[in-house]
């Protein structure tokens, strides 16, 4: 009967320890996962950064010499006829280019939406370049039966183009995907050169009339023009380590000019918010 005693009172001593264990404890509410999903990086105020970025430009040629063969053309009759400056030459291009660049911004936190207005510039080799040309032959009311080309030569180098974005993003934890979208202007050189050359053939003409060679030609060239349209893409800022942090993203910009150019580029970058 003793040893049932002593074995209670040393059961009973034993649950007491753990329960004042237990109490040590701190009392969990809530799921296990609650608080999880709170961004545990600040990503309230200024930054910027440097970047570089690899793109294509998508470049549409089609009619961007019309107005140089219209002025070149103006007043003979093969182009009140046959409209020798409308006629279908040129068209879509591809290119591939590469800059570098930086940008600039700042970041309003609320909770784990973040907010922001960034000016973004990149410098670099982006456009293309076009030579196309057509032929035919047709017979003027006057009666001269003409053999003409008409060669068109069209160029767009864009060496410099910048944003100004609005981003929204969400952030989890030391990760902030966002999209953007915003205005862009661009700096481009832009050379158009119009070539008309052939025969015009008239047996019935005065002699010295009868075969007559012409060869006609226009440039246009527009040095630092300002180009302008709009841009959008999408994102991902990384904080590595204190306030630095690395930057992935890609970005459409569509710009409307004598030569309608959108660039798609891709970039990465490393940033640093105060």
């Amino acid at each position: 009967m003793r040893g049932v005693v002593v074995a209670a009172m040393m059961l009973g001593a034993v649950s007491g320890a753990r329960a004042a264990d237990l109490s040590d404890l701190p009392i969990l509410r809530g799921s296990v996962t609650e608080g999880l999903t709170t961004s545990t990086v600040n990503w309230s105020g200024f930054y910027v950064g440097g970047q570089a970025g690899y793109g294509t430009s998508d470049m549409n040629f089609k009619g961007s010499t019309q107005t140089v063969a219209a002025h070149l053309m103006s007043g003979l009759e093969m182009e009140s006829e046959q409209q020798v400056s409308t006629w279908p030459i040129m068209g879509k291009v591809s290119a591939h280019g590469n800059g570098f660049g930086a940008f600039f911004g700042y970041n309003g936190q609320w909770d784990d939406v973040v907010l922001s207005g960034e000016f973004n510039y990149m410098h670099g080799k982006f456009g293309g370049t076009q030579t196309d040309s057509m032929t035919r032959f047709f017979t003027l009311s006057s009666g001269y039966t003409d053999d003409v080309t008409y060669q068109g030569t069209a160029k767009m180098a864009i060496s410099d183009m910048g944003t100004i974005r609005a981003r929204a993003g969400y952030a989890f934890g030391s990760f902030l995907p966002y999209m953007f979208g915003g205005v862009a202007l661009g700096q481009a050189d832009i050379v158009r050169t119009a070539h008309i050359f052939g025969n015009q053939v008239n047996v019935n003409a005065a002699p010295g009339f009868q075969n007559v060679p012409f060869d006609v030609s226009a440039t246009d060239t527009q040095n630092s023009h300002l180009i302008y349209g709009y841009s959008a893409g999408l994102g991902m800022d990384v904080m590595l380590v204190s306030c630095l942090f690395m930057r992935a993203e890609w970005e459409y910009v569509r710009f409307t000019s004598t030569i309608d150019t959108s660039i798609n580029t891709v970039r990465v970058g490393l940033g640093y918010k105060f």
